[in-house]
C-alpha cells in the first residue's frame, strides 16, 4: 500500500479495567492496508462482545480497493453489514445488543475517520490534540442545538447516552470527517473508556512518547491509574517522514 510520503507505524492496547470481569471492546488494526478500527460494545458479556467482535470481523475481512472513496465506501458499507447481522442476532435472541465504532483509512496524503457512537478519533499536530469524530450521543445533540453549553457538558451524568449505535436500528448512518495528513501526525482511536477518565493535556502529553506501541500503553496505564470502571481500547498511529533518522534519547561519549 502507497503511504508515501510517510512510514506508517501503530500500536493497540486493550484491557477490561479494573472493574469489569469481561472485555466487549474489540478493535480491527491493518497497518499494511492502511486501516484500523475500535468498537466499543454494549449488551453485557454475550452481548457486547459479540457484537463488537462481528464489526471487527466485517472491517477486518472487507477487501479494500486502492482508490480512496471507493474505498471509505466499503469501511461504510462493511458497518452496515454488521448492522444487519448484530440487529438480526439481537431480535434472535430477544435482547438489545450493539456497538459503537470508530474508524480510520490513511492512503497516500489522505485520511478519512468514519464512526457511530462515541468512540473517539483525535489528531494530534503540532502540540495540538483535535478531536476528528463528533459524538453521537443525546448531551452532544443538546450542544449542537443550543439546549446545553458546551462546559456543561463535560461529566455530564447522561454523556454516555448514545443517539447512534451499531445493531440498534434496521438502518445505521456512519459520519466521516476527511483530511490531508502531513508528516509528524499522530492519530488516536479510542473506546469511551479512554477518553471518559484521562484528560486531554494527558492523553496529548502520553499519546506521542516513545513509538505507538509505547504510547497506546502509557495511555490505557493511565486510565488504570484513574480507576478504570470501564474496558479500555486504544490505538496509536504515526505518520512521520521516512528520510528522518531513528536516534538514541542520549549518546554516550
Amino acid at each position: 500500500m502507497n503511504f508515501a510520503p510517510f512510514r506508517i507505524e501503530s500500536g493497540a492496547r486493550t484491557h477490561e479495567g479494573r472493574v469489569r470481569d469481561h472485555n466487549e471492546d474489540s478493535f480491527c488494526a491493518r497497518e499494511d492496508e492502511g486501516l484500523w478500527a475500535v468498537a466499543d460494545g454494549m449488551g453485557g458479556h454475550e452481548g457486547g462482545e459479540w457484537a463488537s467482535a462481528r464489526i471487527a470481523e466485517r472491517l477486518g475481512e472487507a477487501e479494500l480497493p486502492a482508490e480512496f472513496d471507493a474505498a471509505t465506501d466499503v469501511i461504510a458499507e462493511a458497518i452496515r453489514a454488521a448492522n444487519r447481522l448484530i440487529l438480526a442476532e439481537a431480535r434472535q435472541r430477544q435482547r438489545q445488543m450493539g456497538s459503537t465504532v470508530v474508524t480510520l483509512l490513511v492512503r497516500d496524503e489522505r485520511y478519512a475517520v468514519q464512526w457511530v457512537g462515541d468512540s473517539r478519533a483525535y489528531l494530534l499536530r503540532d502540540g495540538e490534540l483535535i478531536q476528528l469524530s463528533r459524538d453521537h450521543t443525546q448531551v452532544q445533540e443538546m450542544v449542537d442545538r443550543g439546549i446545553m453549553r458546551p462546559e456543561d457538558a463535560i461529566g455530564h451524568p447522561m454523556g454516555h447516552i448514545l443517539s447512534r449505535a451499531v445493531g440498534v436500528r434496521d438502518e445505521v448512518e456512519v459520519s466521516m470527517a476527511t483530511g490531508e495528513v502531513v508528516p509528524g501526525d499522530v492519530f488516536l482511536l479510542c473506546s469511551d473508556g479512554l477518553h471518559g477518565y484521562v484528560d486531554e493535556a494527558d492523553i496529548t502529553r502520553l499519546l506521542s512518547r516513545g513509538s505507538p506501541e509505547r504510547a497506546s500503553e502509557d495511555l490505557v496505564e493511565a486510565t488504570l491509574a484513574n480507576g478504570a470502571p470501564d474496558n479500555v481500547t486504544v490505538i496509536a498511529i504515526w505518520a512521520s517522514d521516512p528520510t528522518l533518522l531513528s536516534l538514541p534519547d542520549s549518546v554516550g561519549t
